[in-house]
């Protein structure tokens, strides 16, 4: 998820479940080849399991990142070839490539050649009106016989032109069974289903089906969805407290910290308090982080509060 998924979402994420294998936003081999390569591969240790997610569709560029990530201890590469924004398409990369199997072939061949950590693919059922079982099973075809062994598959269509990418999360139809399908045909394949899917009681019926289920914005703005038992938010608040010293220590901005941490208590009777506190322009300008420790004792009295009552 451009713009959303950085390392200080992520790192936020680990501390509410640890164990969730957590992916990058997309990353484009430009950014990489010819922008602040550090800026864009940083990550804390904390966040391991973790995935680099690539969008590219140039065989030696991708192959030239894989090495660039892997050195820097990513546990997976994952090309992403799913998203349908328009602006990735004037790129050449995206869901646009699904029309070109072959030479997405050739860029995992050549990650593959390039790497020894798993290298995997994203992708959607199909593109624009190219609405046949037959035309995924052969793309995952292609890239199995690439050595591709994991493909996270979103469980819809990707229109190119005349969708937002908002749109296109929400208008193209789900077919959960496709995805389905293509784990009984490729029973020596991991297949991990993604779109849509919002509850724990949707999580386990896929995956009597399925190898694993992969959560977007779901997770974001209810990122408590993802807790096992036993979590405790507010011991979340306070390692997040920790971490947002250490980054404002570091020149950092605890707006990019708390920006991500907005959901936490999404469906609490206090999540409107918790926000409001977070997102106050005037507390946030004093880049203290000890406005986590503020608002976790403010949500803590509401709840004091409601109990007495």
């Amino acid at each position: 998820m451009m713009d959303w998924t950085d390392r200080h979402c992520r790192y936020f994420l680990r501390q509410v479940c640890p164990d969730a294998f957590l992916y990058t936003e997309m990353i484009t081999t430009g950014a990489l080849l010819h922008g602040d390569r550090e800026r864009h591969l940083v990550f804390d240790p904390a966040e391991h399991p973790v995935a680099l997610q690539l969008g590219g569709s140039e065989p030696d560029e991708l192959a030239a990142c894989a090495r660039f990530a892997a050195t820097r201890g990513y546990d997976e590469i994952n090309l992403n070839i799913g998203c349908p924004s328009e602006r990735v398409q004037r790129g050449a990369f995206g869901a646009c490539l699904m029309a070109e199997p072959q030479l997405v072939a050739e860029c995992v061949r050549a990650m593959k050649a390039a790497i020894a950590v798993p290298v995997t693919v994203k992708h959607r059922l199909g593109i624009d009106h190219i609405d046949s079982y037959e035309f995924v099973r052969d793309f995952v075809g292609a890239l199995a016989e690439a050595g591709c062994t994991t493909f996270i598959v979103h469980a819809r269509n990707a229109v190119l032109k005349g969708l937002s990418p908002k749109e296109n999360r929400e208008v193209p139809p789900l077919r959960y069974e496709r995805v389905y399908r293509l784990k009984r045909d490729f029973p020596q394949l991991e297949i991990v289903l993604n779109g849509g899917i919002a509850s724990w009681p949707e999580i386990e019926t896929h995956l009597a089906q399925v190898d694993g289920v992969m959560l977007g914005r779901a997770a974001y703005h209810n990122p408590w969805l993802l807790a096992g038992a036993g979590r405790r938010r507010a011991d979340v608040v306070r390692a997040m407290h920790r971490y947002a010293v250490r980054e404002v220590a570091a020149g950092n901005t605890l707006r990019h910290v708390t920006r991500h941490m907005l959901g936490l208590y999404h469906g609490a009777p206090r999540a409107r308090l918790w926000r409001r506190i977070l997102s106050d322009p005037a507390r946030l300008g004093r880049n203290d982080p000890a406005l986590l420790l503020e608002a976790l004792t403010a949500v803590d009295a509401a709840d004091t509060v409601t109990a007495a009552a």
